[in-house]
């Protein structure tokens, strides 16, 4: 059985989650109507994985005899000055979500709830993938600057991510 205390903690995880996947269909908007597919399709990709992670928390939260309560989704942004700004925002939003994550892993360890401490290490592994990727694009977009041909190349680049559904112990949830 789960706490209050964690089941509402888990519940604004949840909602984070879902408006990290609203701000990257956000952004994969502005990239299609900025005629890079292949930074769209790369937010799309992103957005699912995060649909994912929501699924994740609800699940859990409702495994553990908890109550899963939807809460509104703030309105994300949809205008930005570029794509570097684009990515800039999603690893500041990664390095948030990172320590949203970090909290829950203390508040889980303060509560002696060893379920919920195991559950959340696998989103402790996924954060550093996450800032790790925003952080390599933000890194190549300041590289090639205003080029153009560059912004082509790794829009193409961008245009092969996959979405893979994660693999648990829990059969795929």
């Amino acid at each position: 059985m789960i706490s209050e205390k964690m089941s509402n903690a888990l519940n604004g995880q949840l909602n984070a989650e879902l408006y990290s996947a609203y701000l990257y269909l956000s952004m994969e908007a502005y990239f299609q109507a900025a005629n890079l597919p292949g930074f769209a399709n790369w937010m799309r990709v992103q957005a699912q994985e995060e649909q994912c992670h929501a699924m994740k928390f609800y699940d859990f939260i409702n495994e553990r005899g908890g109550r899963v309560i939807l809460q509104q989704i703030q309105a994300p942004p949809n205008e930005w000055d570029s794509p570097l700004a684009v990515f800039e925002v999603v690893l500041a939003h990664e390095k948030k979500v990172t320590g949203l994550i970090n909290g829950l892993v203390d508040l889980a360890i303060e509560e002696k709830d060893h379920a919920a401490n195991s559950f959340l290490q696998w989103f402790v592994d996924e954060q550093v993938e996450e800032e790790d990727s925003a952080g390599t694009i933000v890194g190549q977009l300041k590289l090639i600057k205003e080029s153009p041909q560059a912004l082509f190349l790794m829009d193409k680049e961008l245009s092969q991510r996959v979405f893979t559904p994660p693999i648990s112990a829990e059969g795929g949830k």
